[in-house]
């Protein structure tokens, strides 16, 4: 079976490795406002266990969350315990979800509640990355509200490895990555207006995490093409990208994206 082992990558200059599948875990705490083409039910506990199981067993050990994922930190806590040091942990800030609507809070003060609640769900001292949740106006998020400085500080003192920007402009992403550690960029076969992110990311050791990978399910394309393979062409064939995250709760769908992706990295490398 192909897997991900050892395909590991670095994460531009964090000194993290990881799997150049991530698994987005969105699914797991949130089935209210979210843009997939299907509805889906919230898998139960042990479903979660398997997913994070074969996941792990396919050679991911890139997890993605956020506070604006409903339950989803909460619920990985426990289900993560006694695995900690296999996984790269990914969590944002800036965005919260209740009662099924959105909010954003990017002040350096919410800022650190935000780190510090995550590290008591996560059941962890430390995140490995944490970005901000943009609202799209990333300019005035990282330079007035204070969000890029605190999570500098929190850097400093340890509670997070690295830090960086889930965005929606090239103005941002750049910006993001000329002072923070990654940029988090849609960048799939229907939206590649931020590929000059990928380019600076790519010649300044800075690190990529491509975001809506598969277009959030939307792909089509032309019969007898695979778009997930095509997907993963385009994706990989970028220097500048350091993993995609994929959000499937369907553990055959997640087999098929690691194997898809395991054949085209080796056939590109």
């Amino acid at each position: 079976m192909k897997t991900l082992h050892e395909l590991h990558r670095p994460l531009g200059s964090t000194g993290l490795r990881v799997s150049p599948l991530g698994l987005g875990t969105v699914k797991l705490g949130r089935d209210q406002g979210v843009k997939y083409p299907n509805g889906f039910t919230i898998p139960d506990d042990r479903e979660a266990q398997m997913l994070l199981k074969l996941a792990r067993d396919l050679g991911i050990n890139l997890i993605d969350t956020a506070p604006a994922y409903g339950t989803s930190e909460e619920r990985l806590g426990p289900l993560l315990r006694g695995q900690r040091h296999e996984w790269v942990i990914v969590s944002k800030v800036g965005e919260e979800f209740e009662g099924g609507q959105s909010r954003h809070d990017f002040s350096a003060e919410h800022t650190r509640l935000s780190v510090e609640r995550s590290l008591k769900r996560l059941e962890t001292d430390f995140i490995d990355l944490v970005l901000v949740h943009s609202d799209g106006n990333d300019l005035a998020v990282l330079n007035d509200s204070g969000v890029y400085q605190a999570l500098a500080e929190l850097k400093q003192q340890g509670k997070i490895r690295g830090y960086g920007f889930s965005g929606k402009t090239v103005e941002g992403g750049l910006l993001a990555l000329r002072e923070g550690d990654c940029a988090m960029v849609t960048y799939n076969l229907n939206e590649q207006s931020e590929k000059p992110v990928l380019d600076y990311a790519a010649s300044h050791g800075k690190a990529i995490l491509v975001k809506k990978a598969l277009a959030s399910g939307h792909v089509c394309l032309s019969p007898g093409v695979d778009p997930i393979q095509a997907s993963f062409e385009l994706l990989f064939a970028h220097p500048g990208v350091a993993s995609a995250i994929v959000g499937t709760i369907n553990p055959l769908h997640l087999a098929h994206n690691v194997a898809t992706a395991a054949a085209v990295i080796r056939r590109q490398t």
